[in-house]
């Protein structure tokens, strides 16, 4: 009963508060500007709200709300965090006129700064088994699992930010893997992560009504920074960090289209995409925006079905 009160709840709130976010955002001036070497299809987004990300708040206070307690405040206090670092970064980003916020240092650095906190929290509340992995069954050295669980929040906040680059994309993609960790989160009596998680499903089943193909809003980094710190907040807790590549596939795809990119650029002077992240190289190849974030969301529920195909043959 408190799950699908809080998917109820966090979609009536999300869908309520859209619309007047969205006017008041356009009343701040807080817009979106396209990317200089973004598609050419994608100039008629500038002007369009961002900072949509603060449509989230409301499920992590449903969240916290119907499940008041320690491993609940945790979560929301990382997803917290990661979204205020995305929303100085938008500030900055709109400031500016142009999508150069803070530097990928500082992002970096405040990143792993909240994961700490994160990670500190769970150590002294002693609210997850640390060092265990669920999948496999191991332990680690403690600094082994420090180091990989900080890399997780690094690692899922960037790749979601990297996502976000069509309208319902990353929204969309987000979907699947949080509703597997609420899967397996509830069967495991992991009861907190999985209200987290279902009311963030709601959240962002809200968000959509927006932000879906035109978007009237996009979440921003205030949003996708959030929900990757969600994500991983979710691993981490229940001992999934070397699941996590195969829950959120897409993301990971994303962000390795990039890191490949570049690489590829500096060391011979050939890009081996047209465009990355990866969801631009599909636009350029002449599939529509609609179809490319079909086709992701379609690859995230595939890849978090198997994911939970996995740790159910555990």
């Amino acid at each position: 009963m408190t799950i699908l009160l809080a998917l109820l709840l966090s979609a009536l709130l999300a869908g309520l508060g859209g619309r007047p976010l969205i006017q008041r955002l356009r009343a701040l001036a807080l817009s979106q500007h396209a990317y200089e070497d973004a598609p050419k299809s994608h100039q008629s987004k500038t002007g369009t709200p961002t900072m949509g990300g603060l449509l989230f708040v409301p499920a992590l206070a449903v969240a916290l709300f119907l499940h008041p307690d320690a491993m609940m405040l945790t979560l929301v206090i990382l997803t917290m965090a990661c979204g205020f670092i995305g929303a100085v970064d938008d500030l900055a980003s709109i400031r500016r006129a142009r999508n150069r916020g803070l530097s990928a240092r500082a992002k970096f650095a405040a990143t792993i700064a909240a994961a700490v906190v994160f990670i500190t929290l769970l150590m002294t509340w002693h609210l997850a088994p640390v060092t265990h992995l669920s999948v496999p069954n191991i332990a680690l050295p403690l600094l082994l699992w420090i180091g990989l669980s900080l890399f997780v929040v690094l690692a899922s906040t960037h790749a979601v930010n990297l996502t976000d680059g069509l309208d319902g994309l990353a929204a969309g993609t987000m979907l699947p893997p949080l509703l597997v960790c609420a899967c397996i989160a509830w069967t495991h009596d992991f009861h907190s992560v999985a209200i987290f998680d279902v009311a963030l499903v709601g959240g962002l089943s809200g968000f959509l009504l927006y932000n879906r193909h035109p978007a009237q809003v996009f979440m921003g980094d205030t949003g996708a920074l959030a929900l990757g710190g969600a994500l991983a907040g979710s691993a981490i807790v229940m001992g999934l960090q070397l699941l996590l590549p195969l829950l959120g596939a897409v993301f990971v795809l994303e962000a390795l289209s990039v890191i490949l990119q570049v690489a590829s650029f500096k060391t011979t002077k050939r890009r081996i995409f047209r465009m990355s992240p990866l969801h631009h190289h599909f636009e350029l190849g002449g599939m529509h925006e609609t179809h490319v974030t079909r086709m992701f969301w379609l690859a995230s529920l595939v890849c978090a079905a198997l994911a939970l195909v996995v740790v159910g043959e555990l």
